[in-house]
């Protein structure tokens, strides 16, 4: 019979998972019943995203706004003075690792980037910057001179105004706060050499320039919480970058340790079907919403671990140009078998050939971890496992 369906994505549904569970079972345990419930066949190739959320919970990977604020003295010392640099514009992502920031320290200079932060959010319309002949590449404003230009505003979405919001925060923890606007990280040495960056994926840039132009106590997100602090939730690699809030008064880190859990998944799922299943763990899909203008990408990687499988980019032509170019005098059954033919043909490395023009040479974790994202959500679907068959198929298969 003719196959007529390519990829399928299902979001699979699985007990509300807690500290101490072992996520290994609950993932193998909830495919296989999905597979039995639903009737579909566990093929070679399929591939298992389990989405970075639940391992941390699994993991008890927590940590709260004491444990921060112990860090961050033991870096900056007493009564310090801090520029906190170029933080995402998020209550999820940032309000509760803010009140840890401030909560020993003696002032925080507070330096947001400007008409968005880094992934998109923005604190001003960049029209509005042409209209106040405002160029954010050379100007630098302090909080009145952007109030005077621009008055309050609030987030299309959140209907947060995020500079009244992250200034109360901070003055609440009884810490002075000053806010500046700069997309220079040499601006805050100006007022202070000592600095947190708090920017996640141009966060190595941002420390070179500054260590290399005096800054003196220099560190980025992924140095706090890069080892446990009484005990508390931890991440070695990436510190807080990739928390989100958990409660009023801790976070959920990004999880640890992952590579062991993805290849024992694949492991498991082989020994119980005898197929070789992919398996990786997936964090925000990198793409970039139309309407908000907002880059998903807050995780500092779409995906902390996945199995050897997963390692390189697609290799695929686009048919419509076969169709339009190669084959343009073909119709019907005598172009599908043309297509099928060169693609079964195709050179293992399409890099610079006219027929992958337009294809995407993204990291396959990229796509399959946007793609997850994307059928998971962040809210109450509760599908945080994803099983995707025949992604690795073409019009041949």
């Amino acid at each position: 019979m003719e196959r007529v369906v390519g990829t399928v994505v299902r979001g699979l549904r699985c007990p509300i998972i807690n500290k101490g569970d072992c996520i290994e079972d609950i993932v193998v345990d909830s495919v296989l019943k999905a597979a039995t419930v639903e009737g579909f066949a566990i093929k070679d190739k399929d591939i298992v995203t389990v989405t970075e959320s639940v391992v941390a919970r699994a993991q008890g990977n927590y940590a709260t706004i004491d444990h921060i604020a112990a860090d961050v003295h033991a870096k900056f010392g007493n009564d310090a003075t801090i520029g906190v640099i170029f933080p995402i514009l998020s209550r999820n992502r940032f309000s509760i690792v803010l009140r840890g920031l401030a909560k020993r320290v003696k002032k925080i200079v507070l330096m947001l980037s400007y008409p968005s932060d880094e992934v998109g959010n923005q604190l001003v319309d960049i029209d509005l910057l042409d209209e106040k002949g405002i160029n954010p590449w050379t100007d630098v404003l302090t909080e009145a001179q952007f109030r005077e230009a621009f008055g309050y505003n609030k987030h299309r979405f959140t209907g947060v105004d995020y500079i009244t919001y992250y200034k109360s925060l901070i003055e609440d923890q009884g810490t002075a706060c000053e806010v500046v606007f700069s997309n220079h990280p040499k601006t805050i040495l100006e007022y202070t050499k000592d600095v947190l960056t708090c920017d996640i994926h141009s966060r190595f840039r941002t420390k070179r320039i500054l260590k290399a132009n005096g800054g003196q106590k220099v560190y980025s997100l992924d140095e706090i919480l890069s080892s446990p602090i009484d005990g508390c939730g931890f991440n070695e690699s990436y510190g807080l970058l990739g928390s989100n809030k958990s409660t009023e008064e801790s976070v959920k880190l990004f999880p640890r340790d992952c590579q062991p859990i993805v290849d024992r998944i694949q492991r498991t799922l082989f020994e119980k079907t005898g197929k070789q299943v992919e398996v990786m763990i997936y964090g925000d899909g990198a793409f970039k919403d139309p309407v908000g203008k907002i880059w998903e990408l807050a995780d500092p990687v779409v995906s902390p671990a996945y199995t050897a499988g997963l390692n390189g980019t697609p290799n695929e032509v686009k048919l419509k140009y076969l169709a339009d170019n190669n084959f343009a005098s073909l119709r019907g059954e005598e172009l599908k078998q043309a297509i099928s033919a060169f693609i079964t043909n195709k050179e293992a490395d399409l890099v610079g050939a006219m027929e992958s023009q337009g294809t995407t040479p993204r990291q396959l974790t990229d796509l399959i971890g946007s793609l997850s994202d994307l059928t998971s959500g962040s809210g109450d679907k509760g599908t945080p496992i994803v099983y995707i068959q025949g992604y690795f198929d073409n019009y041949t298969k």
